[in-house]
């Protein structure tokens, strides 16, 4: 069942429901149908089995091995040291296997936390009425009540959406929220479509209603969570290496017993005396220490880690990490501060830094696209929105004032990544409305025909758009993100709107220059992580001359910059 791409209509229809929500009698009979919404825990190993492992592996097998090997040969030739050697061993076993036992158990519960990522109650319309539920209680066709905060507690398809965004980072990693709407899309996976939200994601702002069609491990969260167990543990190249030198010193031990018990029985020694010999040199070769060493410097390893909030499910993962070579990470919130300042504008042909000119030629209608073309909301200390949005605001407030006229938002087109920009239209009066529209410059420019001048609004024509685009470009080597804004009045106002049609004719307003800081720390990591030979690689939605200035400024890149361009 495809349900983002079915109308409203049909989705009820699908889900058996109705806009009143499910009767409680429903609810039951679903819960039994479909199971609580959980995700389903992984096989959990017992304490006793996990306990035994730390005695059992190729390592400890030799140290048993060699112990009994001590032992044996204590009780044939006492007075030799033989069996202080067997106790020394056997404790290194010991202590070594509840070591990495008390390690493992700790890593165990500490996984749990994947579970805690789905809220604990949740709003929903049942019979009509507005009422809380217990999250594991959700079924297919349960109606959510969401409000911004809010974390989502099964996949759902939106039938309401007011200004909806979703922060998909637990799930999919994207650090930018994700508009999202209730119309149905025309093609696309499900993963991808626009009036969908998924469980262990939550509401960046906004409110609405969604149809829930699929909980516990039916869910996307679900299926990653079961991929994740799925995937068969590989040893890790620490592994690897400690039994090929095991191996090699089982081969040399017993290869240098077998020829000095030989070598003993042609020069004339007694059976017994080889014997002992031979266990000497088996036992002598056996590297008692390399166990607990290695254990010792992986705990320190994972305590250090622990120190900076990362979880070590397993002790020789920690090599594993070392062997990286290749890192690949976000840029905005990961390598920056995610902290967005308004730094340069560009308004009517001049070009003013903040904070430095606390007042600008008038360009109302630019300070309008400011405020509200924009989703974020400032109430007193409390601020609410996408961190770019929050910086034109609190811009608006610095260079204007507050308490300004508020138009009606009569419709959105919510930023997509296709289009690169987002456009609202607000009502002006009666018979009077306008639309405007925020974006990359160069997704602005070819649907601008006038550009707003010094001298008031002129034709765009093509040297004019040459110089926006150039001037979009030197900001952005500079390391600053850009936006271009563009407006169109729109006169009677319409009784549908169609974003084809309404998105032409615009005006150019200007463009901004917007700085996200980098992380004070990540120069220095980044100038690690290249002395470790590894490489580090910036995956960004941004500009690529602000990429480039961004990773120049981080030390990410040295020379000539390597930029690979694509969607």
């Amino acid at each position: 069942m495809q349900i983002h791409r079915l109308s409203l209509a049909d989705v009820y229809a699908a889900l058996h429901t109705s806009p009143h929500g499910l009767s409680e009698e429903e609810v039951e009979r679903r819960l039994k149908e479909f199971g609580p919404n959980e995700i389903s825990q992984p096989h959990q190993v017992s304490l006793t089995r996990m306990l035994f492992r730390q005695f059992t592996h190729f390592l400890a097998l030799l140290l048993w091995v060699a112990a009994g090997l001590a032992y044996l040969a204590s009780s044939l030739q006492p007075g030799e040291g033989m069996e202080m050697l067997a106790h020394a061993i056997v404790a290194v076993i010991v202590i070594n296997a509840l070591f990495s036992f008390f390690q493992e158990y700790k890593a165990e519960r500490a996984s749990a936390a994947l579970r805690q990522l789905l809220p604990d109650r949740v709003r929903v319309l049942r019979e009509g009425k507005a009422t809380e539920a217990h999250a594991r209680e959700i079924v297919p066709g349960d109606l959510l009540l969401l409000q911004e905060g809010d974390l989502v507690p099964a996949d759902a398809r939106l039938i309401e959406a007011v200004f909806i965004k979703v922060n998909n980072a637990p799930l999919t990693g994207e650090s930018e929220p994700q508009s999202r709407e209730p119309d149905p899309v025309g093609g696309g996976s499900l993963f991808e479509a626009s009036n969908i939200v998924f469980a262990g994601t939550t509401l960046f702002s906004g409110s609405g209603r969604a149809l829930v069609f699929a909980t516990g491990d039916a869910t996307e969260f679900g299926r990653v969570a079961r991929l994740t167990q799925e995937v068969p543990q590989q040893p890790g190249p620490l592994q690897l290496e400690i039994r090929r030198v095991t191996r090699v010193v089982t081969v040399l031990s017993l290869s240098m017993g077998i020829s000095f018990f030989v070598l003993g029985s042609l020069i004339g020694r007694t059976f017994w005396q080889n014997f002992i010999f031979a266990i000497g040199i088996l036992v002598a070769n056996v590297p008692e220490g390399l166990l607990p060493t290695v254990t010792l410097a992986l705990s320190m390893a994972s305590q250090r880690m622990a120190r900076r909030k990362a979880l070590v499910k397993d002790l020789p993962a920690i090599e594993a990490l070392g062997s990286t070579t290749v890192i690949c990470t976000d840029k905005t919130g990961t390598l920056t501060q995610n902290r967005m300042d308004v730094r340069v504008i560009v308004s009517r042909g001049a070009v003013f830094r903040l904070p430095e000119h606390p007042r600008l030629v008038d360009n109302p209608f630019l300070y309008d696209a400011f405020r509200l073309c924009n989703d974020a909301v400032i109430e007193g200390e409390r601020v609410r929105g996408d961190p770019l949005e929050v910086a034109l605001l609190q811009a608006t407030e610095c260079l204007v004032g507050k308490n300004l006229p508020q138009h009606p938002r009569l419709f959105e087109v919510p930023f997509d990544p296709d289009r690169k920009r987002m456009t609202t239209v607000h009502r002006c009066s009666a018979a009077t409305a306008t639309l405007l529209t925020k974006g990359a410059v160069e997704s602005l420019v070819p649907i601008c025909t006038a550009v707003l001048a010094a001298q008031g609004v002129v034709v765009l024509d093509p040297i004019r758009r040459e110089e926006i685009l150039r001037a979009g470009e030197a900001l952005a080597a500079s390391g600053l993100r850009v936006l271009g804004f563009a407006y169109r009045e729109i006169t009677p106002i319409p009784r549908a709107f169609a974003p084809e049609a309404l998105e032409q004719d615009l005006t150019f307003l200007g463009l901004v220059g917007i700085m996200d800081p980098p992380r004070p720390e990540v120069a220095r990591a980044i100038e690690s992580c290249h002395a470790a030979g590894i490489r580090v690689i910036m995956i960004t939605g941004d500009h690529r001359l602000t990429a480039v200035a961004i990773g120049r400024e981080i030390g990410l890149i040295r020379g000539e910059a390597h930029v690979i361009e694509g969607a």
